[in-house]
């Protein structure tokens, strides 16, 4: 595995934005994506869409940021900073995905401009909690996603999304046509949640081709944050100039690793972890 480039010390690195809500316990969420991004040599900044009270059990609570401030933080960061690629997470309600398309659009962010922009629809946690208000998944679908470079759904998501219980591969790629006829420029389904294949499987496609990479399922409990990690990775190489399937394999071994790297926290699940990369070069050999 090749890692991105890094900046030599004292000069600007590579820019990107996250626009998600916190996560308390660390695993998820902001801190994730913050992780994975200071980690692939990226200086990330961030626009917080909601704080959520939360632990390694759950989620027990959230307050939502005004639309306005969240938007806000958005032109700031651009108009100023300048950023190579952007990633949405959690986002909470209407009124926020709303506002977060049309700062985007204002700015370039999307397909409509020339910042990438990768969308996690996150609808709930890995525990079942809420995330979203189920009002606002008409929002995602007819305001968000239509702007997005790539989505990055997990199988709960793809089934709120379009209906579709992913269970084999031809409902994956069913499920795949299905996700990007809501208008996004690259659509992936994601098969880390479809627990009785003894591999995981992402899925690919831009419309007219499907790309599939494989990777041997790694057993653990401990995958709280799998989903961002893989879209603020995925945020990362394309922030580098990287096309969305070199961006895609890029991220999809960067969070097998993280995976494979994750360790126990609290009393629930513990976060999978991008710290391995600190022990190795930069073609990710261990030193």
């Amino acid at each position: 595995m090749n890692l991105l480039p890094l900046t030599p010390d004292g000069q600007t690195p590579v820019r990107a934005l996250t626009i998600a809500g916190t996560d308390s316990g660390g695993g998820a969420g902001i801190q994730a994506d913050s992780r994975t991004m200071a980690l692939c040599g990226v200086h990330a900044c961030v626009a917080v869409a909601a704080v959520t009270v939360q632990n390694t059990l759950g989620v027990s609570g959230f307050h939502e940021i005004p639309p306005e401030i969240v938007a806000a933080q958005v032109r700031t960061v651009v108009s100023d900073i300048g950023i190579g690629a952007t990633k949405t997470g959690m986002l909470a309600s209407t009124g926020i995905i709303e506002a977060v398309a049309a700062v985007c659009q204002e700015v370039g962010i999307g397909q409509a401009g020339a910042i990438p922009l990768v969308v996690d629809p996150v609808a709930a946690s890995m525990h079942g909690d809420p995330l979203l208000h189920a009002s606002a998944l008409d929002a995602l679908r007819d305001t968000l996603i239509p702007l997005a470079t790539v989505i990055t759904p997990n199988l709960d998501e793809v089934r709120l999304l379009t209906g579709i219980e992913v269970v084999d591969d031809p409902t994956a790629r069913k499920a795949a046509v299905a996700l990007h006829a809501l208008g996004p420029q690259w659509a992936i389904v994601k098969g880390g949640h479809l627990r009785t294949s003894a591999v995981s499987t992402d899925l690919l496609f831009d419309g007219d081709t499907f790309h599939e990479l494989t990777a041997p399922r790694i057993a653990t409990g401990n995958d709280h944050g799998g989903g961002d990690t893989l879209a603020a990775a995925m945020t990362c190489a394309l922030a580098h100039g990287y096309s969305v399937p070199e961006a895609f394999a890029f991220a999809k071994e960067w969070t097998r690793r993280s995976l494979a790297a994750s360790y126990d926290l609290g009393a629930g699940h513990g976060p999978v972890s991008p710290l391995w990369r600190l022990h190795t070069d930069p073609h990710g050999n261990e030193i």
